[in-house]
């Protein structure tokens, strides 16, 4: 009996210091910030903070205004929209706007074109770029670092440059001569090489001990067995990012899709908005505005739920010069 006491009492007492040292790691956890308690006790450090607070708030309530504009836009009437000064809010929200726009503008169809798009876009890159990154991280190669600079060079051209180039290529592809015009594969593969997705994966992979990649190449597996089995599964924080980046950009891109997709049953949301509007001349403005709200909402959403996966990818990531 004396021994089921002891135990249970040192039960309780190991409960007890684990409760103390969890309350100990959140009150730092909470305590650590850019600024220490310590430093917010002087009078001008408190100042500095608060001001850039405020600087930081007032950036974040004029970047939100336009957002705001534009949904409170799609509730408000057609005279409304265009009364001046401006209303704030809309004096008798016309919720039927947003109804109208969702079967006027086509908003399913071409959803689920730049979906598909997307999810195109996000395997090509990720398998050209993490194979890539791959190679100039973990493969002897001659000439690498020459490789990697004509790489990591084209990320100070500006990508309206490639414009032309790209169409050209695009229209008559060299020594096949097939043309990828007005179908997805001709947005898909410009996009299927990207050096700012290179240098992620190249610097998440450099972070990947050296050792284990020796290891495995000790027990017998070649460079594609260890890619596949060790670099990927370990990668999955910078896979994330790229998916959620590339899924936003094939989301919200505009001028390339309206180069290359001329097809209203293929066409991508942007552009199916833009074409719609056209031909749907009469439409109202509110309407229009309504449609390119309910075409904001899907990668907020996917923002505001996977931010944190965002910036725990890019933190691991490294990006180091």
């Amino acid at each position: 009996m004396a021994l089921l006491l002891k135990d249970s009492e040192d039960q309780t007492l190991k409960s007890a210091r684990a409760k103390r040292q969890r309350r100990r790691v959140t009150q730092d956890a909470n305590e650590r910030s850019l600024v220490s308690p310590m430093a917010l006790r002087r009078p001008g450090a408190r100042i500095t903070y608060w001001l850039v607070f405020a600087i930081l708030l007032a950036g974040t309530i004029i970047s939100l205004g336009p957002m705001y504009w534009m949904f409170s836009g799609g509730l408000k009437s057609s005279i409304e929209l265009v009364t001046t000064p401006p209303t704030l809010w809309p004096r008798h929200p016309v919720w039927s706007n947003f109804a109208q726009a969702w079967t006027l503008l086509q908003i399913p169809l071409f959803s689920i074109n730049t979906l598909l798009v997307g999810v195109g876009a996000v395997v090509l890159q990720v398998l050209v770029s993490a194979t890539a990154a791959y190679a100039l991280s973990k493969l002897h190669i001659a000439g690498k670092n020459v490789i990697q600079f004509i790489f990591f060079s084209t990320l100070m051209v500006p990508s309206i440059a490639y414009l032309v180039p790209q169409f050209v290529n695009i229209s008559d592809l060299p020594l096949i001569h097939l043309s990828l015009f007005n179908s997805w594969a001709g947005v898909w593969l410009p996009e299927a090489a990207n050096a700012f997705n290179i240098l992620l994966f190249k610097s998440f992979f450099d972070g990947i001990p050296k050792e284990l990649t020796d290891a495995t190449r000790l027990d017998g597996a070649n460079a594609w067995q260890m890619f596949t089995r060790v670099i990927l599964p370990l990668s999955r924080p910078v896979l994330a990012v790229v998916t959620i980046f590339t899924m936003i950009g094939s989301w919200t891109d505009f001028l390339w899709p309206l180069l290359v997709l001329s097809s209203n049953n293929i066409q991508t949301l942007m552009v199916g908005l833009y074409h719609q509007s056209g031909i749907n001349a009469n439409l109202p403005f509110n309407d229009l505005i309504a449609g390119i709200a309910l075409a904001s909402i899907p990668p907020i959403i996917v923002f505001l739920v996977l931010q944190r996966q965002i910036i725990r990818g890019i933190s691991l990531t490294g990006l180091k010069g």
